[in-house]
Order: C-alpha cells, then sequence, then structure tokens
C-alpha cells in the first residue's frame, strides 16, 4: 500500500528509501530525549514517483541524461532545466493534495513552515549531497505548501544536483525525493555544528558557527560567522565576527536581509556557556548515530531546536588499534607511490606480505610509528628515516613532537616505528650477489607457477598462504637488505661528501644514470624496442590508433606486419604485463588483463622517437655518467688529501652503480607473485559463480583474504557485506589519505618551511638534478597519456608503471614522492630533471601552461 505522508514520530533510519536521508535523520532526532526538533511530516517518495508517472515525456529526457557526462555542461544545463520545468508543471492530484495538507490541521494551517527537499542519496555516510536541492523558508498556507512541494520535486534536477550524481555515480532513476514540511522557528542566533573539527579532522574538537537570525545567512555565505573551537567541554578558540547582515522571516512570507545595528555587529551570537551546551547535545547527537556530525541548530529563547543532522562524508577515518592509547599513524601508501583507495583483498594481501603490522582505515594502509616517536633510543632514526624518504612526513612528526600534548616520552621504548635504514653488516661490491638474487627470485616464481596449477578450493588458498611466506623470506633476505642499503647510503654518501668536497649539488643523479639490473627503467626503454617493431607497419599503426577492444592482439595477426607487431607486444607483457598503476594493490588490472593501456605510449614512442632510440637512451645515460665520473675525480684529485678522496669517491660510485638498479627488483618479484595468485583466484571465483555461490566472480575483491578462504570453503557468501563494501570502496575513492594522522582522527600536516624560493613558486622535494622548461601535461591517468617531445609529466604519483611514459618526457612534478621512491629513482636513471612531494601540483598546475622545474633546487615555476 502508498504511503504518501509520515509524521516524524512514525520515521525511523531504515525508511531512507520513503523519506530520503534528510527526513529519516529528524525522525530519529525527534525522537531523542532531550533534543527538541520542530514539529513536521515528511511526504514521502511515493508521492514523488506518482508525480513522476503522470509527468509527460518524462522517460526520454531521463534516457537522455544518464547518458550524458560531468562534462557536457550546456547539454546537461539545458536538459535539467527543461526537466525541472516539467514536473513544476504537472498538477498535483486532488486526493494528494489532500492528503499532503491534511497534517496543517493539526499543526497550523496559517502557521509557516519550512519546505526541505530530503533525496534518497542525501546525508548518506558515504555522500552528504549537500546543498544540491532546495529548502524554501516561511512558507504559509496549503497553496503556497503545495507549490513549493512541487518546486523541492523537480529540485532533483538541478544543474548541481545533476552534476553531483554523474561525479559520483548515482543513478538518475535511482534516486528519489521525499519532501520535509516543519514548523518554521524564528530564531535569535542559527548556526551550524560541527562534531569534529572539519579543519583538522580532530574527533574531540567541535567547531560552531553561529551568527544572529536565521541561519541561512551563513550557510548561504552571506555573512561572516562567529567561530569557536570546544576540546573537553572548554572553548579553546574563537573568533567574534563582524555581523553587518540576519536573514529573518518577510511578513508576506519567504526570508529579507536586514542590517544589523552598528551596536551589536561585534556582539558574540552566542555565550561560551551556550556553546559548551550546543557542543554536549551535539555529543549526545553523535554518539547516536555512531558517527561525526554534521548540524544545523537554532537558538530560541535560550533553548536549542534542531533542524538537521548528517553524517560529515569528508572526514577521513580512524586506523583502529584496539585501545584507548593515543597513537600517529603514518601513510604506507606514501611511502609506495599509491594513494589510491585499494579494495579489501588488496588491502589483506598486502598486510600478509608486510614484515610489520599495518592497519586500515579509508581503504588505506597505515603504520603505527608512537612506540618509535615515543623512545629517544629510536626517534631520532625514525624521524631521520622518514623525513629523508617524505620531508612532509618527517615535518609533520615534528610538528606533533613539539606540541608536546600527545606522545609521552618514554625512558626507553626500545627500537620501534618504521624502518630507519640503518646501516646494514658490510657487503662487497660484487655484481654477482645481484645476478644470483634475481635468479633466486625467478626460480622461486618458476616454481610458484608450475605448482599452483594443480590447487583449487581451500587448498588453493592454503597454498597461497604458504607461497606468501616464501615470498617473504626472499623480499626479506639480508643479502637483498643489504644490496639495497648499500646502493641508497652510497647516494646519500656521494650526495654529502661531493657537495661539501666540491660544491655540487646532487652528484649522485648523473652517476645513477643508465645503471644496470634496473628491471623498471628497462620495460621503458623496452618499450621503445616494441615500437620500432611497429613503425615499419603503417596498417598496423592505423589499426592501434582507433582500439577499444581488450581482445585487439587477437585481431592483429591478419593484418601485414600484424604478427611481428603482435608477439613483440605479448612478448613485452610476458616480462612486464603483470604490472599496472597501483599494483600493490592484486585487485588492479593488469596490463595483461588490459593490454589497451599501453596502445597510447607505444602510437607516442612511433611519433616521438626515431629507430633505435632504446639502445642510444641507454649508452647515452652511460656516458654522461661516465664522464661525470671522470670529471669529479680529476676535481677531487686536485683537492688537499685529494688522491685518498678519489679512492673513496671511486669506491662509492661502482658501489651504487653496481647496487642502486636492484633497488626496483623486489617490487617486481612482489607484483609477479601477485599476477600469479590473482589468475588462480579468479579462476576459484569462476568455479564460485558456476555454483551459484557468488553473483560475479569480482565480488572476491570485496573480501580480504581470510573472508575468501571461508567463502571458498564452505560456499557460504554474505552478499549484504559485498554490497555495503561496494558501496564504502566508492566512498573512499573521494578521499585524500593524510601522511600523518593520529587516533583522535587529527591530520597533521607538514610543510618545508623555505623562504629562499622566487614569488609565487611550488615548492617540493629535489630529487634529480637539472632544470628544464617545457608545457605542463597533467596526467591522472596513463590510458589518456598523449605525450609530446619535451613534455612535462605533472601527476598525482608515480609507481613502476609509470616508467613508460619517462622515455617521452623531458621532466617530473608529482604531489608525492622521497628521494629513494620508484618514480625518483627511474627520473635520476634517465636524466629527468624532478621535484616530487608537490602538495596539490595537479590543481595548481594547469595542462598545457608553461614551468620550469628547478630539479636541483626543488622548485616549480609558472612561465609567461
Amino acid at each position: 500500500m502508498r504511503c504518501f505522508v509520515l509524521g516524524f514520530q512514525e520515521i525511523d533510519p531504515t525508511q531512507v528509501a520513503v523519506v530520503g536521508g534528510k527526513g529519516a535523520h529528524l525522525g530519529e532526532l525527534s525522537r531523542l530525549e532531550g533534543i527538541r526538533v520542530p514539529a513536521g511530516f515528511c511526504v514521502t517518495t511515493d508521492a514523488f514517483l506518482r508525480i513522476m508517472a503522470e509527468a509527460p515525456s518524462l522517460d526520454d529526457r531521463l534516457d537522455l541524461l544518464s547518458r550524458l557526462k560531468p562534462d557536457d555542461r550546456e547539454q546537461l544545463r539545458a536538459l535539467s532545466a527543461e526537466i525541472r520545468r516539467t514536473l513544476e508543471g504537472t498538477p498535483i492530484p486532488d486526493d494528494l493534495a489532500a492528503e499532503i495538507t491534511r497534517p496543517l490541521a493539526r499543526l497550523g494551517e496559517q502557521a509557516a513552515y519550512a519546505v526541505r527537499s530530503s533525496a534518497t542519496a542525501e546525508d548518506l555516510p558515504t555522500a552528504s549531497f549537500a546543498g544540491q536541492q532546495d529548502t524554501y523558508l516561511n512558507v504559509v498556507g496549503p497553496a503556497a505548501i503545495l507549490l513549493h512541494v512541487s518546486r523541492c520535486w523537480a529540485s532533483l534536477f538541478t544543474e548541481r544536483a545533476v552534476h553531483y550524481r554523474l561525479r559520483n555515480g548515482f543513478d538518475h532513476r535511482k534516486v528519489r525525493m521525499a519532501v520535509v514540511v516543519q514548523q518554521m522557528v524564528f530564531p535569535q542566533a542559527a548556526g551550524v555544528l560541527f562534531t569534529a573539527d572539519p579543519v583538522t579532522s580532530n574527533r574531540k574538537v567541535a567547531a560552531v558557527e553561529a551568527s544572529f537570525g536565521l541561519g541561512e545567512a551563513l550557510v548561504s555565505g552571506l555573512v561572516n560567522a562567529d567561530a569557536y573551537k570546544v576540546r573537553d567541554g572548554e572553548v579553546i578558540a574563537k573568533a567574534v565576527a563582524t555581523k553587518q547582515l540576519a536573514i529573518h522571516a518577510s511578513p508576506e512570507g519567504g526570508t529579507q536581509q536586514q542590517a544589523i545595528e552598528p551596536e551589536r555587529q561585534q556582539q558574540p551570537a552566542l555565550t561560551d556557556a551556550q556553546v559548551v551546551r550546543l557542543v554536549q547535545m551535539g555529543r549526545r547527537i553523535e554518539a547516536h548515530f555512531g558517527r561525526p556530525q554534521d548540524i544545523e541548530w537554532c537558538l530560541v529563547d535560550d533553548g536549542f531546536q534542531f533542524v538537521q543532522s548528517r553524517p560529515i562524508t569528508t572526514l577521513f577515518p580512524i586506523p583502529s588499534a584496539g585501545d584507548r592509547e593515543n597513537h600517529v599513524y603514518v601513510s604506507v601508501g606514501h611511502q609506495q607511490m599509491m594513494t589510491d583507495a585499494m579494495k579489501p583483498l588488496g588491502l589483506s594481501l598486502f598486510q600478509l606480505t608486510a614484515l610489520r603490522p599495518m592497519f586500515e582505515a579509508g581503504g588505506r594502509l597505515f603504520v603505527d610509528v608512537t612506540q618509535g616517536l615515543a623512545s629517544p633510543a629510536s626517534r631520532a632514526g625514525l624521524l631521520a628515516g622518514l623525513g629523508k624518504s617524505d620531508p612532509l612526513i618527517g615535518d609533520a612528526l615534528q610538528t606533533l613532537l613539539g606540541r608536546g600534548d600527545f606522545i609521552p616520552s618514554l625512558p626507553d621504548a626500545g627500537p620501534g616505528g618504521a624502518p630507519t635504514g640503518g646501516a646494514p653488516a658490510p657487503i662487497e661490491t660484487d655484481p654477482a650477489i645481484v645476478d644470483e638474487l634475481i635468479r633466486c627470485n625467478q626460480a622461486s616464481v618458476a616454481i610458484l607457477k608450475r605448482d599452483i596449477q594443480t590447487k583449487s578450493g581451500a587448498a588453493l588458498l592454503d597454498f597461497i598462504l604458504a607461497d606468501i611466506q616464501e615470498l617473504k623470506r626472499l623480499l626479506f633476505d639480508p643479502r637483498s637488505h643489504q644490496v639495497i642499503m648499500a646502493g641508497m647510503e652510497a647516494t646519500w654518501w656521494l650526495n654529502d661528501q661531493l657537495q661539501a668536497w666540491l660544491g655540487e649539488k646532487n652528484a649522485a643523479d648523473t652517476l645513477t644514470q643508465s645503471v644496470p639490473h634496473n628491471v623498471t627503467s628497462e620495460m621503458g626503454l623496452a618499450l621503445l624496442d616494441v615500437a620500432d617493431v611497429i613503425r615499419p607497419h603503417p596498417n598496423v599503426v592505423a589499426f592501434l590508433q582507433h582500439v577499444e577492444d581488450e581482445e585487439f592482439l587477437d585481431a592483429l595477426a591478419r593484418l601485414a606486419g600484424g604478427r611481428e607487431a603482435r608477439d613483440a607486444i605479448r612478448a613485452w607483457l610476458d616480462k612486464y604485463g603483470m604490472r599496472c598503476a597501483g599494483e600493490i594493490d592484486i585487485t588492479k588490472p593488469r596490463w595483461s588483463e588490459r593490454p589497451t593501456t599501453l596502445v597510447p605510449l607505444i602510437l607516442g614512442n612511433i611519433k616521438n622517437f626515431e629507430p633505435g632510440a632504446g639502445v642510444r637512451r641507454f649508452e647515452q645515460g652511460r656516458q654522461e655518467a661516465s664522464k661525470k665520473e671522470q670529471e669529479l675525480l680529476e676535481r677531487l684529485r686536485a683537492l688537499p688529501d685529494g688522491e685518498q678522496k678519489a679512492g673513496e669517491t671511486q669506491r662509492m660510485i661502482d658501489r651504487v652503480r653496481t647496487f642502486i638498479g636492484y633497488r626496483e627488483y623486489p617490487k617486481y618479484g612482489i607484483v609477479n607473485r601477485y599476477f600469479v595468485y590473482k589468475q588462480a583466484l579468479l579462476e576459484e571465483a569462476e568455479r564460485l559463480v558456476q555454483a551459484h555461490v557468488l553473483r560475479e566472480k569480482e565480488d572476491i575483491f570485496h573480501l580480504t583474504f581470510q573472508e575468501l578462504h571461508d567463502v571458498v570453503r564452505t560456499h557460504q557468501v554474505d552478499d549484504p557485506l559485498i554490497r555495503q563494501r561496494k558501496d564504502a570502496f566508492r566512498s573512499y575513492q573521494a578521499l585524500t589519505p593524510p601522511r600523518v594522522l593520529t587516533s583522535d582522527g587529527e591530520v597533521i600536516a607538514g610543510a618545508y618551511r623555505r623562504d629562499d624560493l622566487p614569488a609565487g613558486a611550488l615548492v617540493g622535494l629535489p630529487v634529480s638534478a637539472g632544470t628544464i622548461e617545457g608545457r605542463a601535461r597533467v596526467i591522472l591517468d596513463m590510458a589518456e597519456a598523449h605525450l609530446e617531445a619535451g613534455d612535462i609529466l605533472v601527476t598525482a604519483y608515480t609507481d613502476p608503471s609509470w616508467t613508460p611514459l619517462f622515455v617521452a618526457i623531458k621532466g617530473l612534478v608529482t604531489e608525492v614522492g622521497g628521494l629513494m621512491t620508484h618514480g625518483a629513482v627511474i627520473a635520476r636513471e634517465y636524466g629527468l630533471p624532478a621535484v616530487v612531494g608537490v602538495e596539490h601540483a595537479t590543481r595548481l598546475i594547469r595542462d598545457g601552461q608553461r614551468i620550469r622545474v628547478h630539479g636541483t633546487d626543488g622548485y616549480v615555476e609558472f612561465l609567461p
């Protein structure tokens, strides 16, 4: 039976589909003891559906709207306006109008009401949709209420609401509109309360904004509001604004602006005691809903009334350590060059692979460094190691320690925190060590590929768990760690000593060009060789320019030269096809699964390079490194004790060139194994689909490894859990992970703290020396990379999968990175000036803008 109207007392949180997010929250609020909510009712989504069914030609318009993209702004604007006019012009049937206005007899027909939109995709834990639909205040009389109910229905199709849904993946047909009709209150003051600080995300600090009159003045941005911060029942910060305007009810309906008397403009809208009382009430609301809330309130005769409460959707979730102690967490993604949200299977597998515990929050992983910071024995090494890896992390931790209010100083907590890169045992500079490590890894992967073919069911997952121990044995082999640290420490030694002795900045950047055994840089050069095979065949090039189907390799064989092209691409994929952007997440599609990703890169190489570029590029880098080596050694010999200094430097150059290339191999070994695991797990998932256990095989991505093990063993799956995980993942994708986060939820931001930059320059970390000017290409998706010779790549982060782009660019700018992260290592090997860790680079630098990258000094300038 259809229900067109529900009173607040009839509504509970399970009825979002009937009364929308705002209506469901108001219904729940109205039942909380001690929380006053102005009386009212909801016109349900059944009423909206009835009007939609009666509106003429709406289906065709909705079909067209669903085919638009967020960038189709003109079409979107015109079509959404047409739909709104249609809905507003559709008469409300008499029986429906009577039902909507019936509660007014009890509440007061000539009283004033607020008529407010309440969409089913509004005020959700994963998407607020704040401000996307319309609210009408001080509406008087049944006819006016019906008119504004129609306007609220139509506001589901405002341009901003339609654009928001398109951008966030909501289906227009699945979102419905309810309408809240609520008695107006005429407050002395009104505003918003955030039960977590919206600036720092600290869950223990509440923020209050207040102004005179109706809160509409504040939320619409007409006035500056008084701002308060409250912690533990005390106002800890207060800023009283000059308030020149207020919005009040108009006698003829609606609202009007009124000037505030000069003597009241700088008076606070609330007393401190009222602010504290308001926050206490907000904490009760927060506790009831189980998460931080964004609350709209009104002060009427020294009593607070609440007209809305919704989740704050922009807060980054807090990792859980399972206790009440203070904890400091550092982002793993910023170390791994993968800050995107990961799905549960990817998270859990990486946790199983890691040497130390990692905590999940918001689809990302974090390590707890509290103990390491608390102990004087480990603090300095931890700060040095993390600061060298990412200066913004190091500065954030220093800032937190400097406050002295969160981390206790223990007498000696012992070693702790993240690995700090202490000196490993001495290791001989012998290329055979690297050869042996690589040979052992390749042999182990070959055995894995052979043995996993015989496994299925629970035995497959048991086998993978056992093989993860083999992966960890290889990954944490002491010799492997010694080789990596020897290369890194030689790099640091060369940079420090040659600057001290010769004034030479970042000397190791040139000395590490074209080193052996770097599987990541070899990958980019090998794709140039693939281009060489394809370039002589114009018909193959023309075919690739229109490729969309992932099965295009099979079709290539029918073209002249196509068989050679196919074989070259497949040979490249055999060696590197297990890689992809965000490759530490096993659920990400690999190049072997989605080879169309490579096509723009191959076409770019054909266009931008002459045959043999791969070999020439490597040899050029090797010669530049050799020339730099000889130059530095000659300059050193001219110094006092020059022969000794030159001898030490020669040994370190030999060491860095022997070992630094291996820095890239362990991750290559990880993703090799991950792809073998993934292929086997997807085959198992297909068997579960055939057995009607799973709906689709990719559902396994939304289960942890242990949960998947249980599903395989029991043939029972929690479908609602998978749906919930999919929704959560979509919401996590919109969040930006912090580098440093506390157990209070506070995001601690770091800074470079430099005052030697040109005006307007963007500061970052210098990781590859040199200065280059060129056109900025802001690229967030490799599949959309169309580069010209001389372009400078600007992106969020570069894991090894981005390396094939490096051969075509002249410089690099990223938002995330450190001295020894993959993008920095490859930039140095290719001789690309690079600055990483440039906050918000992809927003501050426009695509196509001319910039100058100072890779030696660590900043980016904008050019006319």
